[in-house]
């Protein structure tokens, strides 16, 4: 929860946004800098996608999913299995691989993204891994309610997000475990993000991906203007679009996310952090220029946060859906009103109210802030000990995966390919889900927040009577 700095020194640079205040530099995008980048995009990846696409073509009578149709070959809600239609999986990066010595675009691509560009530091880049599981509780927190809901107040970018139907209440849950995964596959080891390891691959699937969410949605709009506004919202996935998320994973949690938690990373941590998700950015076919130093990605970041940031009505309509998606779910079965002070308390009543979320009692807000409380206790703690720090890294490695991808309650032990599952058409736009009918007790999480709230309280307890106590004793010697 942002709280004003009373002794911070305001000039008439000083800009003010959703609860956060910074300073503006010659490192921020002015909106005159940011329009061309709104209709700029990964060129090289979408001339590779029409190419693998002609070396392994769909069958004519396959039918793309719409936003009813789910993932049959994955062990789901029965409900959800019963929508859905099997479709055959292309996985682009075995093409990509399998066939990129026999055509000049495709051999372009893969000479890009196994090239090492002189600013990676792999030990730095390893380090970088290290700074998401030191944090790992916190980040995924920062990630799901500020990075995911909160970025659903990006006016111009949800209208791509609500067309392919990947929002709705049925499929959000499925979609944050799949991008959950991209990330623990990149952040796994040092190994699996250097080329032919698993982060590395889903990279450039992903990439691929971007590119077909493109074309497709491109391809709609030329046949029915209506559907969609380039000149409005720019080019579907376009390369501010890519700048913003990779800020979202780097720059939003450390300068916000971690913050309002109450965590503040070392400078090298920072350094570290930003230049992971530097190479990141760049095998998905970012722009990096913005994220070569801590500075332009906090800038960057402040930027996008001012300028793009403005609900609407489909804002509200996919934050909510996310808050639907995942209240009362196995197997923490957290209440829908523990999720939304989540929201709320990262990124501000301000935000929230134009996000159309409920007010919730204070009740919830004890709640979140015995969840800050342990995090604090917990992270502080493990990172001042180098052999507890190591200790803990290894095991929320094991622990995020699997319960992310090897859990029933995740991804049932099938790694997403990053397919085109999600297909645009004209009547895939998301609508508001219906909140969850399942009552259940509490949650073992707001449990522990509670228990980590009175243990607080208990401390604070005993030690203003302890110096009470020293108090009275040195005050009773010296009369």
């Amino acid at each position: 929860m942002a709280i004003p700095n009373p002794f911070r020194r305001r000039s008439e640079h000083t800009r003010h946004c959703w609860g956060y205040e910074f300073e503006w530099t010659e490192d921020h995008l002015t909106l005159e800098q940011a329009k061309p980048l709104q209709h700029s995009y990964d060129v090289l990846g979408e001339e590779c996608l029409d190419r693998l696409k002609a070396i392994s073509p769909l069958d004519k009578g396959v039918l793309p999913r719409n936003n009813s149709q789910q993932i049959p070959q994955l062990k789901e809600a029965d409900e959800e299995k019963n929508e859905g239609l099997p479709l055959p999986q292309r996985d682009m990066y075995i093409l990509l691989h399998d066939h990129y010595t026999e055509d000049p675009k495709l051999s372009q691509l893969w000479e890009e993204v196994n090239t090492i560009p002189p600013w990676v530091d792999w030990a730095q880049i390893e380090r970088g891994q290290d700074v998401f599981y030191r944090y790992g509780g916190p980040a995924l927190t920062g990630l799901t309610y500020q990075s995911l809901l909160g970025g659903m107040g990006a006016a111009r970018v949800v209208e791509t997000l609500a067309r392919t139907g990947g929002f709705s209440t049925k499929i959000a849950r499925r979609r944050l475990f799949e991008t959950t995964q991209h990330i623990l596959q990149c952040t796994k080891s040092l190994e699996s993000i250097q080329p032919g390891g698993a982060g590395h691959a889903s990279s450039i699937r992903v990439r691929l991906l971007h590119a077909a969410v493109r074309q497709r949605i491109l391809k709609l709009a030329k046949q029915r203007p209506s559907y969609y506004s380039v000149e409005e919202w720019g080019i579907p996935v376009n390369d501010l679009d890519q700048i913003a998320t990779i800020g979202t994973f780097c720059a939003t949690l450390i300068w916000i996310s971690f913050p309002r938690q109450g965590l503040f990373l070392r400078e090298q941590e920072k350094i570290d952090y930003v230049a992971l998700w530097r190479y990141i950015g760049y095998l998905l076919g970012t722009p990096t220029d913005h994220f070569e130093t801590p500075a332009k990605a906090k800038a960057v970041m402040e930027s996008l946060l001012y300028h793009e940031v403005n609900p609407s009505e489909m804002s509200r309509i996919l934050a909510n859906n996310i808050i639907r998606s995942l209240e009362k779910q196995p197997p923490t079965y957290v209440s829908p009103n523990m999720l939304i002070v989540s929201a709320r308390w990262l990124n501000g009543n301000d935000l929230g109210d134009k996000l159309g979320l409920p007010r919730v009692s204070i009740y919830y807000w004890a709640l979140m802030a015995g969840q800050c409380l342990f995090f604090m206790t917990m992270c502080y703690t493990y990172r001042s000990i180098p052999w507890l720090d190591r200790r803990h890294i290894a095991s929320l490695k094991k622990i995020f995966y699997a319960v992310i991808v090897e859990s029933q309650y995740g991804l049932a032990g099938t790694e997403t390919l990053f397919d085109f599952k999600y297909v645009p058409e004209y009547t895939t736009v998301t609508d508001m889900g219906t909140p969850s009918e399942i009552k259940l007790g509490s949650s073992s999480v707001e449990m522990r927040n509670l228990r980590a709230l009175g243990i607080f309280f208990i401390v604070l307890g005993v030690g203003a009577w302890a110096a009470l106590k020293i108090a009275s004793t040195v005050t009773s010697k010296v009369w």
